[in-house]
C-alpha cells in the first residue's frame, strides 16, 4: 500500500510542478508582450522585437506571429516572413497569419507568394472580402481585367456600397470595354462618395 501510494504521490508532485513552470512561462510571455507593445506605441521596433525574442518559443504561434508583425515593421521582410511561416505551421487554418504573411512578401515584390498566400485563405473562407479586393487589385495591377474582374463583383455583390471595391470595380469593367456597367458603376461611386475625383475621370471617358 506504501509503495502504491509513492507511485501516486510522484506524478501528482510532477503534475503541480509542470503547472507551476507553464505559469511562470506565461507570466514571462505577458510580462514580454506588454514592453513590446510599450515599444511598438513609441515607435521603437527594435526593443520591442528584443523584448519578445527573451521568451522565445518555436512552438508558440502568438509569439511567432507577433515577431512576424515586428519586424514587418521593422523593415525586416525576410525574417518577418519566416516567422509568419511558422506561425502558419502552426495553426494552418490561420486567416490572420496569411494576411500578415502577405504584408512582407508584398513589400519585396514577392508576388507569387502573394498570390499563393491569399489563394490558400480563399480555401479556407471563399468569401474573404479583404483577400478578394486584394486579388483582384493584383490581377488589375497585371492587366488581367478578367481575372480582376471575378474577384472584384465577388467583394461588390457581398459590399454593394464599399467605396474601393465599386470603384475598382467599376474601372475594371471600363477596361474590359464594358462601357455601359462601368458607367452605371461610376455614378453609383459619385452616390457613395459625391465628387469622387476618380470617378468622374472614368465617367469623363464615356461620351
Amino acid at each position: 500500500m506504501d509503495i502504491l501510494r509513492k507511485f501516486i504521490l510522484i506524478p501528482a508532485i510532477v503534475l503541480v510542478t509542470t503547472i507551476n513552470i507553464c505559469a511562470q512561462d506565461n507570466k514571462a510571455v505577458l510580462a514580454a508582450f506588454k514592453t513590446s507593445y510599450t515599444y511598438e506605441n513609441s515607435g521603437d521596433y527594435s526593443k520591442a522585437i528584443d523584448a519578445v525574442k527573451g521568451v522565445y518559443s518555436a512552438d508558440n504561434y502568438w509569439i511567432n506571429i507577433r515577431l512576424g508583425w515586428l519586424t514587418y515593421m521593422s523593415g525586416l521582410f525576410t525574417e518577418s516572413i519566416a516567422y509568419y511561416q511558422k506561425s502558419i505551421k502552426l495553426m494552418p487554418v490561420s486567416i490572420e497569419a496569411k494576411l500578415g504573411l502577405a504584408l512582407p512578401a508584398s513589400a519585396l515584390g514577392n508576388w507569387d507568394l502573394v498570390k499563393t498566400t491569399y489563394l490558400e485563405i480563399l480555401k479556407t473562407d471563399p468569401n474573404h472580402s479583404l483577400t478578394n479586393y486584394r486579388m483582384g487589385l493584383l490581377y488589375y495591377g497585371r492587366n488581367d481585367y478578367g481575372s480582376a474582374y471575378k474577384y472584384f463583383e465577388k467583394v461588390v455583390n457581398l459590399y454593394p456600397f464599399d467605396y474601393d471595391s465599386v470603384l475598382m470595380f467599376a474601372w475594371t469593367n471600363f477596361k474590359s470595354g464594358k462601357i455601359r456597367e462601368a458607367q452605371i458603376l461610376f455614378n453609383r461611386v459619385l452616390v457613395i462618395k459625391p465628387d469622387d475625383a476618380s470617378a468622374l475621370e472614368g465617367l469623363s471617358y464615356i461620351k
